[in-house]
């Protein structure tokens, strides 16, 4: 898989886990039913109730909110924005949750049916990129049902965590006591997810996460942003590879294309693991790699008839993005 795959799968595995854990241990829940936010265990309100009770004037109360509302929504949001601008969507290929489903449940299904996606034309090619051969049985489907259900149940019920108390949840959930409001939250999320984890994952990351879609958004607007170019000096080279890149990128987007075109791209990587691996013995070494800054034009500007000019070496070995030190060096 290569160390960047094996450092991406453990931020996966660890914000997943982050993800599960966050209401148990009170790291962050909004509790409907004290009707306020918990923060690593303490109370986070908004701090009006003095003012509501006469015991403060506006001046505290507004303070209060700026500090307690404005400037943690809005501060967050701003820094958030900023990593995609410079690195692009980093956030969903290698923390988000939702994202973690969606490959997993790709893999189950190319073992299966010898697709990642029920709308997937054609089996994936029977070569893999690091020459092995890739085989699918039928009767595993089964598996990536049970999975897709159990990944939706949970969910459902994480979910739950995090806007009533876990204990209660939980508890309910093992003793098979839950109340009328939370059995239904938990079927319907369940059967949403559901659908959503066999039929729909990739389009919802490409337009109906709005995390992702506003992250998508910002990074196109910096044509120097961080991003998976395309060596074309030496196009030749991938000839033969069958289009690894293409099957490695799971959210089923063509890497050797322009910008705009790998809107949804979660920086994921996988692509260039692939190429890497197909071109193991080239001493050139892999067409594609992340870029940034004037060398990344090429992908970003190179569209309705324009021809941007780049540094003539973008590709050279020992040059590799200016982005967060995840960057591709294995």
């Amino acid at each position: 898989m290569g160390a960047l795959q094996d450092r991406r799968r453990l931020t996966r595995l660890g914000f997943f886990a982050l993800f599960v854990l966050a209401p148990p241990l009170d790291l962050f829940r909004i509790d409907l039913t004290l009707g306020h936010a918990i923060l690593f265990g303490q109370d986070w309100t908004l701090g009006l109730g003095p003012f509501v009770a006469g015991e403060a004037s506006a001046l505290e109360a507004g303070w209060n909110l700026f500090w307690r509302f404005f400037l943690p929504v809005f501060g967050g949001a701003a820094l958030f924005l900023l990593v995609a601008w410079r690195w692009g969507r980093l956030y969903c290929g290698w923390l988000c949750p939702h994202f973690s489903v969606v490959e997993t449940v790709n893999g189950l299904m190319e073992r299966s049916i010898g697709r990642p996606s029920l709308w997937e034309p054609k089996p994936l090619p029977a070569r893999r990129a690091d020459g092995g051969l890739r085989r699918s049985d039928r009767r595993l489907w089964p598996v990536t049902l049970l999975a897709a259900a159990g990944f939706a149940l949970l969910w459902a019920v994480v979910l739950l965590t995090y806007l009533l108390p876990p204990a209660t949840v939980y508890g309910n959930l093992v003793t098979a006591e839950l109340t009328r409001n939370q059995a239904l939250f938990i079927g319907v999320a369940t059967t949403l997810f559901l659908i959503d984890f066999l039929a729909a994952r990739h389009f919802f990351c490409r337009y109906g996460c709005a995390v992702g879609l506003f992250q998508s958004l910002v990074w196109l607007a910096n044509r120097r942003a961080m991003v998976v170019g395309f060596d074309r000096a030496r196009a030749a080279d991938c000839a033969s590879c069958n289009a690894a890149c293409d099957n490695a990128c799971p959210m089923r987007l063509k890497p050797r294309t322009i910008k705009r075109h790998m809107f949804a791209c979660t920086q994921c990587a996988q692509c260039i693991t692939a190429c890497e691996t197909v071109q193991a013995n080239n001493p050139e070494g892999s067409l594609l790699r992340w870029v940034d800054g004037e060398c990344a034009l090429d992908v970003s500007a190179h569209d309705f008839g324009h021809r941007p000019e780049v540094p003539p070496d973008c590709f050279r070995a020992d040059r590799t993005a200016e982005g967060p030190r995840i960057v591709y060096e294995d």
